[in-house]
């Protein structure tokens, strides 16, 4: 998997303060869903990666993900920002999520 981010998007993720150790993680979200495949994609930053977790080339962020999330997106995609918007994860077949969150879970880690 590989993930190109936008100039907009580097901009906002630099506003979270990671120092170089943090991790951005992508999830297939399905808490409170109702079923596993029902689910929505969102970022996390996480303090490390988890003994699980793959990595995802990433321009210029490594991302990490869970093998089972896998099946849920492409080989190649693009993380943009769009003011009033969010970010939007999409690739050249589709948008994922056109308001995808970026949750800050270094705290409960």
């Amino acid at each position: 998997m590989q993930i190109t981010f936008t100039e907009q998007a580097v901009e906002q993720i630099k506003k979270h303060q990671m120092k170089g150790q943090e991790k951005l993680k992508l999830v297939f979200d399905s808490e409170g869903c109702g079923c596993a495949v029902s689910g929505v994609p969102t970022l996390w930053i996480m303090q490390q990666a988890g003994e699980r977790d793959l990595h995802a080339e990433g321009t210029p962020y490594e991302v990490l993900y869970e093998k089972k999330h896998e099946v849920y997106f492409e080989d190649r995609m693009t993380l943009d920002y769009r003011e009033n918007g969010g970010y939007v994860l999409k690739s050249s077949g589709q948008i994922y999520n056109a308001n995808m969150r970026l949750i800050d879970k270094r705290a409960q880690q």
